[in-house]
């Protein structure tokens, strides 16, 4: 049995909340990826070409400074790595996250949020930040997905 870590980008606390319940569900160990100066709720507001996430996604290498680099990644077999879908892409601070580790051999699989569009271009966006790493698309987690449907979800990947 493989050794498994949820580690996720939250801005608002809607993905800590799936975060949280797909560790549980699956025995995972959990991380939170944190960026150095924590996001305000102007920095979010993306329809403010001055706000901080909007230059951040417009630079595509922004590389948002991480508050820490203890997730420990050596230790799992595969990590789900969750973010909220920021301009059909992951946030840039997931490839701050993914460039702090050496993710070689690893299998990452992501999972994401998002008010309504789907994951986009995400990997392929995240693909060249962890070389040697299997990235794969998995789910949009949005809602209160029940314990037993995210244990299926993972059951399915053959993980």
């Amino acid at each position: 049995m493989s050794k498994k870590l949820v580690a996720y980008f939250s801005a608002t606390g809607t993905t800590a909340q799936a975060a949280r319940a797909l560790a549980e569900a699956v025995g995972a160990d959990l991380y939170e990826i944190r960026p150095e100066t924590p996001y305000t709720r102007g920095d979010l507001n993306w329809m403010n070409p001055l706000a901080r996430s909007t230059k951040e996604m417009k630079d595509k290498a922004s590389r948002p400074a991480l508050a820490d680099r203890d997730a420990n990644v050596a230790e799992y077999d595969v990590i789900f790595l969750g973010f909220p879908i920021w301009w059909y892409v992951a946030p840039t601070i997931i490839n701050s996250f993914l460039e702090a580790y050496d993710f070689s051999g690893k299998t990452i699989v992501l999972f994401a949020t998002s008010g309504g569009s789907g994951f986009g271009k995400a990997v392929e966006g995240l693909r060249p930040s962890a070389p040697g790493a299997v990235i794969r698309e998995g789910e949009l987690l949005n809602g209160a997905p029940s314990a037993a449907d995210l244990d299926l979800w993972v059951q399915s990947l053959g993980l």
